[in-house]
């Protein structure tokens, strides 16, 4: 199947928005899914935020430049509520938290670090979890959690439980010791409307694959 060819599932489009869900293995900015929708929507995409390449899930493009900076703007606000599931490889010590690291991007080896001191290239890193169900399996205790962001840092949510000992199953770059794609996926946006200002939800569940389908997501 060549690439052109995918049909991407389209939640919400107007005017001004698409929101869609992007599959795993697919490039969220330009030379991926923009060009992609341009395909099957019509008109110009304009990337405001992006996913890792193996990660897929709800995201949002503007159809226009006007409201890829009213976008922009919301995100730079931290108006933009992101949550994620993913799934672990263990089990947290607390069933809900918040997690504070400070993080350094290696750009030149794509992977990030966690470091003990401010520097030059070092930002602030923020998230908080709820642990959702475990599961026992062959390959030892997973476990499926709810996480929202509050800060977006490269591989932010791979690297900060990964340097818990919590890889993300299928991670191999921080640590899985399980083969298959990154079990993270982007559940949910919420986020104002940038013209008329109502809150706006959108919301999609990750595919019947392992190890999504350890926990019955098709019926949360």
């Amino acid at each position: 199947m060549r690439w052109y060819t995918v049909q991407v599932p389209v939640l919400h489009m107007d005017e001004r928005l698409i929101v869609c869900v992007k599959p795993a293995g697919l490039l969220s900015e330009r030379g991926g899914l923009p060009e992609l929708l341009e395909q099957q929507c019509g008109g110009q995409v304009y990337p405001v935020h992006r996913l890792d390449r193996d990660v897929g899930g709800v995201m949002v493009y503007a159809r226009d430049r006007e409201t890829a900076a009213a976008l922009s703007a919301l995100i730079a606000a931290q108006r933009m509520e992101k949550e994620y599931l993913a799934v672990v490889e263990g089990m947290p010590e607390a069933q809900s938290g918040e997690l504070h690291d400070l993080l350094y991007h290696d750009a030149a080896r794509n992977k990030s670090y966690v470091v003990q001191r401010e520097r030059r290239g070092v930002k602030r890193a923020a998230l908080s979890y709820r642990a959702l169900q475990t599961a026992e399996t062959e390959q030892g205790t997973l476990s499926l959690l709810r996480i929202r962001l509050h800060t977006g840092r490269s591989h932010q949510i791979r690297v900060q439980f990964a340097s818990r000992k919590l890889p993300l199953v299928g991670d191999a770059r921080y640590g899985s010791r399980l083969r298959g794609g990154i079990a993270l996926w982007s559940a949910s946006l919420r986020f104002p409307d940038p013209i008329g200002g109502e809150e706006r939800t959108f919301s999609a569940p990750p595919p019947a694959i392992w190890p999504w389908e350890l926990f019955g997501l098709h019926n949360q």
